[in-house]
C-alpha cells in the first residue's frame, strides 16, 4: 500500500475521475453513504481554495487509486475533516473491500490526531475511535415522489395535509407559487444568506455567514458544475417575490441538504415546508435516491424522514503530546454541547435563551 498526499491542485485529472468513479458505484457495493456530495473531490477542492492546510490522501495499491482521504492539518500536525464544522459527511472514499490503519493513514499524512464529527458509516478503522454517533434524518424518494408522499401520509396524516393546505392557501393569499429546481440567479443566493444571517442571530445562534470562508465557499459551490456534482438553489416564489429558499450539494444519487431559509413574513404558510416537498418531487425526478436533511434534532426534519443514517463524532489520536492537549481541550466542550441537545429539560430553557439573547442583539442592530 503507497500513501502519497497532495495538495489540491497537484490532484491529476485521472485521480478525480477515479474518485468520482467509487462515489458513483458506491451504492452497488453496499456502502451509499460514500455518494454524499460532501465526501466529492469538488468539495474538498473547494475547501481548498478558502482554506490553508488542505490536503488529499490518495493510496494506491498496484498503482492504483485504492482510496481518497481529504484533510485539513495544522503546522503542528492536528487534522480535523475536512471542512469542518460545515461538512454533513467525512471519512475515507474507497473502494469496495479496502482496508486501512487508522494511526498509519494518520502517520503518512503528518497527523497526530484527526477529529471528525461527521463521520459516515462503516469506517470501521475510526469508529473504533468515535466518542458518539447520532441520527441524521434521509428523505428517500428513490421509488419516487408519490411513493415518499404516500409514505408521509401514513407516518404523519395531519402534518401532510397541512402541509400541502398552507401551500394552496400561499397560492391564494400571496399569488402564483412557482418553484425553481436549480436557480441560477446569484441574487437569489445573496437573498438567502441574507435570510440565514438573520435567522442566526434571531435566534441567539453565531452567524457562519459572518465567516468570510464559508460565504465564498457558497458561492464557489453554487458556481460549481462537474458531472455528476453540482451545487443545487432552490426556491420557492410567491407571485414572483421569494419566500423560502435552499441551497445544497448533489451527487448523482444523494440531495445534502445544507443551507434552509424562508421569509418570516411567511411563516404562517410554513413555506421551508412546502419549500422541501418540491425539492423532494424535483429530486425524485432527477433521480435522485433520497435527501439527506443533516445531523441534528428540529421538528420539521422529524415530520419529513422516512428513516435515519448515522454519523459518528470523535479523534483518531497518536501517542503525542499536541495530540493529548488537543483533545483534553476540545473534548469537554463537545460532551457539555452533546449532553444539553440531547436532554430537553436542559436543551429547552438553553434555547430560550439563546433566542432572547438572539432579540437583544437584533434589536441592537
Amino acid at each position: 500500500m503507497d500513501i502519497s498526499v497532495y495538495r489540491p491542485g497537484e490532484l491529476t485529472a485521472a485521480d478525480r475521475a477515479a474518485w468520482t468513479a467509487m462515489q458513483t458505484k458506491a451504492h452497488l457495493h453496499g456502502s451509499p453513504e460514500l455518494a454524499n456530495p460532501f465526501l466529492s473531490p469538488e468539495f474538498a477542492l473547494a475547501v481548498g481554495r478558502c482554506r490553508r492546510g488542505v490536503r488529499i490522501a490518495v493510496v494506491r495499491e498496484g498503482g492504483e487509486p485504492a482510496a481518497f482521504f481529504p484533510f485539513q492539518r495544522s503546522a503542528t500536525g492536528v487534522g480535523r475533516a475536512i471542512g469542518l464544522g460545515v461538512s454533513d459527511a467525512q471519512g475515507v472514499v474507497h473502494r469496495p473491500g479496502f482496508t486501512w490503519d487508522a494511526r498509519e493513514l494518520l502517520r503518512a499524512c503528518g497527523l497526530v490526531v484527526w477529529e471528525f464529527d461527521h463521520l459516515v458509516e462503516d469506517q470501521q478503522p475510526f469508529e473504533a475511535e468515535a466518542s458518539g454517533t447520532f441520527p441524521s434524518p434521509v428523505m428517500d424518494v428513490d421509488q419516487g415522489y408519490e411513493a415518499y408522499l404516500s409514505q408521509l401520509r401514513g407516518q404523519s396524516p395531519k402534518f401532510t395535509r397541512t402541509t400541502l393546505a398552507k401551500e394552496r392557501k400561499l397560492g391564494r393569499d400571496a399569488g402564483e407559487v412557482v418553484y425553481v429546481h436549480d436557480e441560477r440567479d446569484p441574487a437569489a443566493l445573496r437573498t438567502l444568506m441574507d435570510w440565514k444571517s438573520a435567522q442566526y442571530r434571531r435566534t441567539g445562534r453565531s452567524d457562519r455567514f459572518a465567516h468570510d470562508w464559508i460565504t465564498r465557499l457558497v458561492e464557489q459551490l453554487f458556481h460549481t458544475r462537474s458531472q455528476p456534482f453540482a451545487g443545487i438553489l432552490s426556491v420557492l416564489y410567491a407571485d414572483g417575490k421569494p419566500v423560502a429558499a435552499h441551497f445544497g450539494l448533489r451527487s448523482e444519487r444523494v440531495l445534502a441538504c445544507w443551507f434552509p431559509a424562508y421569509d418570516p413574513a411567511y411563516s404562517k404558510y410554513s413555506p421551508g415546508l412546502v419549500l422541501h416537498l418540491r425539492m423532494a418531487e424535483a429530486a425524485a425526478a432527477d433521480g435522485i435516491a433520497y435527501l439527506d436533511l443533516g445531523r441534528g434534532q428540529k421538528e420539521y426534519k422529524d415530520s419529513l424522514k422516512t428513516r435515519e443514517i448515522q454519523v459518528s463524532e470523535g479523534w483518531v489520536t497518536r501517542r503525542h503530546p499536541v495530540a493529548i492537549g488537543h483533545r483534553a481541550r476540545r473534548a469537554p466542550v463537545r460532551a457539555l454541547r452533546n449532553v444539553v441537545v440531547s436532554r430537553p429539560e436542559l436543551f429547552e430553557p438553553a434555547d430560550r435563551l439563546l433566542k432572547k439573547m438572539g432579540k437583544i442583539r437584533s434589536g441592537r442592530r
